[in-house]
């Protein structure tokens, strides 16, 4: 779905999170950036990867790692879902999806034999230098931080 692929520069995003403070690429220089898209708050598979996620988190942390996840929903979805299962990590609220468009990651998806417009399960792994490390589009909800941290 996404023409980003390991080796370009990450695109110079800026988003606000659940509780409304601005996320820009620059903010995270220094670090290595795990920004994972999901298609809906609180939705059986979105819950299982972010979970995995958060359960994991020590070890991203311990790595150098940060992470920043990103949907279309509002502020007030993204926070509830945050609080309900205490993520560690913020989550952007990106209803006006400039973010998940300058990514590439909205697109026609197919579910149930319905075709419609929607985001594409996309984890992308940015190193220090802001430069796209890795692109994971088969994400294994239940064993994402796995992926990433192999």
């Amino acid at each position: 779905m996404t023409t980003l692929k390991k080796g370009d520069k990450a695109p110079n995003f800026s988003g606000k999170d659940q509780d409304g403070n601005l996320h820009t690429l620059a903010d995270y220089k220094g670090k290595k950036l795990v920004v994972f898209f999901y298609p809906k708050a609180s939705t059986p598979g979105c819950t299982a990867e972010a979970c995995d996620l958060r359960d994991n988190f020590e070890r991203f942390k311990t790595n150098n790692y940060a992470l920043l996840g990103v949907s279309a929903d509002n502020a007030k979805a993204q926070s509830s879902f945050k609080n309900k299962y205490q993520f560690p990590f913020p989550l952007l609220a990106d209803e006006d999806k400039s973010v998940i468009q300058a990514f590439g990651v909205w697109g026609p998806k197919k579910f149930m034999g319905k075709e419609y417009d929607g985001i594409h399960r996309t984890t992308f792994i940015i190193n220090e230098d802001g430069i796209i490390d890795e692109v994971i589009q088969e994400v294994k909800t239940k064993a994402h931080a796995a992926q990433i941290l192999k």
